[in-house]
């Protein structure tokens, strides 16, 4: 989730698109139907039914996808290629773990982007989610699915391992960091804080603080207006939802080794502004929360206020400031803000598999997150797009670059898959640090220029816009990369992605990439008896999300399709 101009990205669909589609594929080692027992989107899939009141619409369950054939790198299809399957993995982003009790958050400017009364301007939008307490039961919802599925859709190799791109957590927190680890290992967890006794955010029906511009699921206090997700779009009531969230659920935890990618959200607050800043710190753990600010805020000198000096704003709202509305909550110094450093350490903290979750010796001593590892005949490459001096859009330090570009040219006698939070098109943030000694930062066009430099390189697979989108990346003298990139747990469709890989034995690969949907049932089974039941609400609340330009599913040639690719080791 970012407050930035990340969710103004619009952008056509690159040349190359679906060039067929079709129910088997030649020389595929499975059909689809093999793997019925873990069901992925080729065997069903959700969409959305038909709209009542207030166009709120109801999750339904759907024939799946075929996968398609993408030959935009003038790589061929050749017709007897064998497709022996070499690997199969699953790529978790942005799964935004939220505290959405944290004093912290900043759901009250998100109605600066409510579809009226006045227009949009697409700063705020994913400031709050009516369903963002429920971020812990979709993780383990996802985990579960991963889990069942256990094969390649296609090649059927067991998957390997999993790797989430970035903003794994939503405000650089330790409880939501913890959380998110505490998912993917498994055991017990409670996606609480503050006060374990009751809820005590911006959705419960406090008179005193009650605000229509959030949804209410236990409905409005006596006396007051039904709230706007109600009246407008046609939310529904949930009893006893804010208790249920707040449940200790046992995560299954997933059966195969995760790696961790670092993301705007994990490094700087609301993936905005630096944890360094020591007020950000002090108001996170401290006993105020800001509910409603005042009226006739200008959004684009509110967003200005926040990126210059987002302590000196809120410590004068939270003052009481043009009749802010302020609630008490209670403090929990679980909610305190991590660096880079601190963040890379829990990995380690916290156990599972691996020991520290791709993070290396090196990392914990110096501070950084980027890394490699290899399995078999393939170099996983994570790099650390994060901008620490602030801004959601990234961009590399020198001197990881140079190390990229000397593993790179280390990894001639490997296949190499590139991993990030970022994709190229938001790695535009070439913003140093004031003060001392400054470093141009390395951008995304002169990172994508690297790899394709580089014809071992066959994919960058990267998260941060909440969409599903797969882009050809040509080299200059034939073949190139796939960037692929997938949508979130958080917003709808909210889905992971399997990417398996496979050799053609006529020079080129296949890249198959799968979309998983969570666990988590359609409206027909949703509820809060456990958390899967509340992952398929969470799943039916975001797809009403009244922001509707959230919708991360792409077309068809971004989810469900085999990527033809050189094989630079033939």
């Amino acid at each position: 989730m970012e407050i930035s101009r990340r969710d103004l990205i619009r952008k056509t669909i690159a040349a190359g698109g679906l060039a067929a589609a079709a129910t088997a594929l030649p020389g595929v080692l499975r059909s689809s139907a093999a793997n019925a027992a873990g069901s992925s989107t080729v065997q069903r899939t959700f969409t959305t039914g038909t709209p009542g009141a207030g166009g709120y619409r109801p999750v339904i369950s759907v024939a799946g996808e075929a996968h398609g054939v993408r030959a935009g790198l003038g790589v061929p299809a050749g017709a007897g290629r064998a497709r022996e399957g070499m690997i199969a993995f699953v790529q978790l982003s942005d799964i935004h773990i939220v505290d959405a009790q944290s004093p912290l958050r900043l759901e009250w400017t998100d109605r600066l982007d409510d579809p009226s009364p006045l227009p949009a301007t697409g700063l705020f939008t994913s400031s709050y989610r009516p369903h963002e307490m429920l971020t812990g039961q979709v993780a383990d919802s996802m985990v579960r699915a991963i889990n069942e599925i256990a094969d390649g859709p296609v090649t059927g190799k067991p998957l390997a391992l999993a790797i989430q791109t970035g903003d794994n957590s939503d405000n650089s927190q330790l409880n939501e960091v913890r959380w998110n680890i505490g998912v993917l290992n498994g055991g017990s967890v409670r996606v609480d804080s503050g006060n374990l006794n009751k809820w005590e955010g911006v959705a419960d029906s406090s008179p005193l603080t009650y605000d229509t511009a959030y949804w209410h699921p236990h409905g409005a206090p006596a006396g007051k207006p039904v709230d706007r997700p109600r009246a407008e779009y046609g939310f529904p009531v949930v009893p006893g939802l804010l208790d249920a969230a707040r449940r200790p659920f046992n995560a299954e935890g997933l059966n195969m080794p995760w790696y961790s990618v670092f993301g705007n959200h994990d490094g700087l607050v609301q993936g905005n502004f630096p944890t360094s800043t020591l007020q950000l710190n002090l108001l996170a753990l401290g006993t105020l929360k800001i509910v409603s600010p005042p009226l006739g805020l200008n959004p684009a000198q509110l967003f200005d206020d926040l990126m210059t000096d987002p302590a000196a704003l809120l410590t004068n709202l939270l003052g009481g400031a043009l009749n802010t509305v302020v609630r008490t909550v209670q403090p929990d110094l679980n909610r305190r803000l991590l660096t880079r450093k601190q963040v890379v350490e829990q990995h380690f903290a916290m156990g599972g598999a691996p020991f520290g979750h791709g993070f290396t010796a090196a990392n914990r001593q110096a501070g950084t997150a980027y890394y490699h590892f290899d399995n078999g005949a393939f170099r996983f490459v994570v790099m650390d797009t994060v901008n620490p001096n602030g801004y959601a859009d990234g961009s590399l330090d020198k001197t990881q670059f140079a190390w990229l570009e000397a593993l790179l040219d280390q990894s001639a006698d490997k296949i190499v898959l590139v991993f990030s939070h970022h994709t190229s098109d938001t790695m535009g943030n070439p913003l140093i640090a004031t003060g001392g000694s400054l470093e141009a930062r390395v951008t995304g066009g002169a990172v994508l220029d690297a790899l394709l430099a580089r014809p071992q390189v066959i994919a960058w697979i990267n998260g941060h816009t909440h969409r599903n989108k797969i882009t050809p990346r040509p080299r200059p003298a034939g073949g190139g990369l796939w960037e692929i990139t997938t949508a979130s747990h958080i917003d709808w469709p909210q889905q992971a992605r399997i990417i398996e890989v496979a050799d053609n034995a006529d020079g080129t690969l296949s890249i198959f990439t799968t979309m998983v949907d969570h666990a988590g049932p359609p409206s027909a089974g949703a509820g809060t008896a456990n958390a899967v039941q509340l992952a398929g609400l969470a799943r039916e609340l975001a797809a009403n999300d009244w922001h509707e330009h959230l919708d991360g599913s792409g077309a068809p040639e971004d989810r469900n399709v085999e990527l033809l690719v050189g094989n630079p080791l033939a």
